[in-house]
């Protein structure tokens, strides 16, 4: 079975730490957890009292307490909802996961259901499952890879602003496969 740590890190490594765009849809954001759409996320105590020191936001990699919860956050909104921990490749649990956190947990969901030909309805049961681990990992993370891009295009064309997100989703999305 996949190991939620392993995959993590390799989340982690694409989500950065603080940001603050006034053109990212989730607002101020840290380490992928968007202010917006997590507001009661208890870690954001921790980023505004670190925001009166001098060396914000650099000090927020160093406190342990910090990082715990992020990781907290993932596991449970992103990883247990996508059912890493059943997924038997780690490249195919990390790629969902990370899609997950990415996209959201429903959309990850339908796009990994429409990979392997089940009823997409945004939640990984036991046939998605069955249907996930009985595919070739190869030929799953690379059709998984086209709806994910195929989506980014959608994403591009409904709104002109997304643009300047694409070249960094499709990456994510390459780096995955």
């Amino acid at each position: 079975m996949a190991d939620f740590s392993a995959a993590f890190i390799q989340t982690m490594k694409a989500e950065g730490g603080y940001v603050n765009d006034p053109q990212d849809p989730g607002g101020e954001t840290y380490k992928g957890i968007a202010r917006k759409m997590n507001s009661k996320w208890d870690g954001w105590v921790f980023v505004d009292t670190m925001k009166k020191q001098k060396d914000f936001p650099r000090n927020l990699d160093n406190n342990a307490d910090l990082q715990v919860r992020v990781k907290n956050f993932y596991e449970i909104n992103f990883w247990d909802k996508v059912r890493g921990d059943d997924i038997v490749n780690q490249d195919v649990a990390e790629s969902v996961f990370d899609f997950a956190v990415n996209a959201g947990v429903v959309t990850s969901s339908k796009l990994a259901q429409m990979t392997v030909g089940v009823n997409a309805d945004g939640v990984i049961g036991t046939e998605t499952l069955q249907k996930i681990n009985a595919d070739e990992p190869k030929a799953f993370l690379s059709l998984f890879a086209l709806n994910k891009i195929a989506r980014y295009v959608a994403i591009c064309e409904k709104n002109q602003q997304s643009k300047k997100f694409f070249y960094g989703w499709v990456k994510r999305t390459l780096e995955g496969v």
